[in-house]
């Protein structure tokens, strides 16, 4: 009746080094794990899977992106590889001549950083580009964007116009909009957008499964309800496109506080919706991010000594989010990236602790200082991590945050030594969601193929820590971890299958393993097994 996998490497992640001989699933879950001899009498299966000596591992899951965006960027202009000003330009130029007048010129992934100029376009300079277009360009860690002299017309952004809380409107000299608009002020660009239609919705996020389910992802924790029309049109889109169609994919959608009582009033509360859905965690932003200068710091930049970052609520605002969200019976997921922004956050989850029973969730956690580690080992929260983030903002991020912060700062080793949970991510569009990559930055903190020993070294993590993130980890983030992310008997059968083991291969091979088989539920979502 059920199905016996067998002839492989099955690592069960119940400890380092635990495998397994053979494993039996029925009706989607592990109903037994051991000697292939012995379950095969038992159970007398009716299918036998035969691994041919590959990897079986729990299913990855990423803790923490945004999937219609994925999609998005999937399917239109990729201003991410990008390496200089002049390539960007280029790319931008090509896009503007096969636009009709007046049709909106956007673009994602754009990152200064990557140039030697470290150049930021200037609305003027966009101007030129695409003079009968409008223009929207997102930053690559989407906390600021790019808009030209048409879409600032459009917004009715001038000299005048005041910052929006939560933002910032970059201007020159003499006060002048420059075109730089950092993270709630370019909401002022996008509110006056044409409103996307839904079947380029159902499109992107179309794109965005199949691509996660061929890179062995058994499924995702994303946050997209509040920005593509509404609560319950961006869920409509997610239910006709995974559950309508008959596809399992394991979905966990986040909940930005601003769609909490859109969530309500349709009847819809936090846990399951179906086999393949579910709601999550009530998501609030706290500041912005360390490329833009908006992640809120206890201390000024170091290079930049005017600021200290953004906060996107004050304490007093961010407090009444977090008591609307418990009121909802429902944990919290905030966004918090400075140590400033994390003091906040921590003060107010100490005061407002989550429902027995579930766990909050803290986004990024990139500066981390001892005092704040001390304390959050007294509370029930996870932190999603993304291993990438160090490959994309070192060395850079030295500038910002200077020697001394810079110690305490993409911690992830001295968080995992200090008994609190982590789970992995890509933050997808902003890094790749190809988990074997976080998998393989968290281990080596460096590019494939650089000679140095990685990027504040002591913090790398073993290889058995590193795929934990994306099994254990990720399955504590939603308080599934008796459900999933081992190969154990009453867990789901859900499994992601590489032609290589990553435990013994060179660590940068690690990027270039082969995903043989995603199974989701017992059944290959992906398979380039022969059979």
């Amino acid at each position: 009746m059920g199905k016996l996998w067998f002839n492989g490497n099955i690592y069960t992640m119940e400890k380092e080094d635990a495998k397994t001989d053979a494993v039996y699933t029925e009706d989607g879950w592990i109903k037994a794990v051991g000697n292939r001899i012995e379950i095969q009498h038992r159970f007398n299966p009716e299918e036998k899977i035969d691994l041919q000596g590959a990897s079986m591992y729990p299913g990855f899951t990423d803790s923490h992106l945004h999937m219609i965006g994925l999609g998005e960027t999937l399917t239109s202009l990729d201003l991410s590889a990008c390496t200089s000003a002049e390539e960007m330009k280029e790319s931008l130029q090509e896009k503007s001549h096969f636009l009709e007048k007046g049709k909106w010129l956007t673009g994602e992934g754009w990152n200064e950083n990557n140039f030697s100029d470290r150049k930021i376009f200037h609305r003027l300079e966009l101007d030129e580009i695409a003079p009968e277009q409008p223009v929207l360009l997102t930053r690559i860690c989407r906390h600021a964007a790019l808009a030209n002299s048409l879409a600032l017309q459009y917004a009715g952004i001038t000299k005048d116009t005041p910052d929006p809380e939560g933002g910032i409107i970059v201007r020159d000299n003499e006060g002048e909009p420059t075109g730089y608009l950092l993270d709630q002020a370019a909401d002022l660009v996008k509110h006056v957008m044409p409103p996307v239609r839904d079947e380029d919705l159902r499109k992107a996020l179309e794109t965005a499964v199949q691509s996660m389910i061929q890179l062995g992802l058994t499924g995702g924790h994303t946050e997209d309800l509040n920005y593509y029309g509404g609560f319950l049109r961006t869920f409509r889109v997610f239910e006709d496109t995974i559950t309508k169609q008959g596809r399992t994919f394991r979905t966990n959608l986040l909940v930005h506080h601003e769609v909490l009582e859109n969530m309500r009033e349709e009847g819809y509360e936090y846990g399951p919706v179906d086999d393949s859905l579910s709601f999550g965690a009530v998501k609030i932003f706290a500041d912005g991010a360390l490329g833009g200068r908006t992640a809120l710091l206890r201390d000024p930049y170091n290079d930049a000594p005017e600021t200290s970052g953004v906060a996107i609520h004050s304490k007093k605002g961010m407090e009444k989010i977090v008591i609307s969200a418990r009121k909802e019976q429902m944990p919290v997921a905030v966004h918090v990236i400075g140590d400033r922004a994390l003091e906040y956050t921590v003060d107010v989850l100490e005061e407002h602790p989550p429902p027995e029973g579930k766990r909050d969730r803290l986004i990024h956690a990139q500066v981390t200082p001892p005092d704040l580690i001390e304390r959050l080992q007294q509370m029930e929260a996870v932190f999603d991590l993304q291993p990438r983030f160090v490959l994309s903002d070192f060395p850079w991020v030295e500038e910002r945050l200077g020697q001394k912060r810079l110690t305490s700062s993409f911690a992830w080793k001295t968080l995992l030594d200090a008994g609190l949970n982590c789970a992995g991510s890509s933050d997808a569009p902003i890094e790749p969601v190809d988990p074997l990559q976080g998998i393989h930055a968290a281990i080596a903190r460096r590019k494939p193929n650089e000679d140095h020993q990685g990027f504040l070294p002591e913090q790398k993590l073993t290889r058995f820590e590193a795929v934990s993130l994306y099994t254990t980890g990720s399955a504590a983030a939603t308080g599934q971890e008796n459900e999933l992310g081992k190969i154990a008997p009453g867990f789901r059968a859900d499994f992601t299958i590489l032609e290589e083991d990553i435990f013994h291969i060179p660590v940068d091979d690690i990027v270039n393993a082969t995903v043989k088989g995603t199974v989701i539920n017992e059944t290959f979502q992906y398979s380039s097994i022969k059979t």
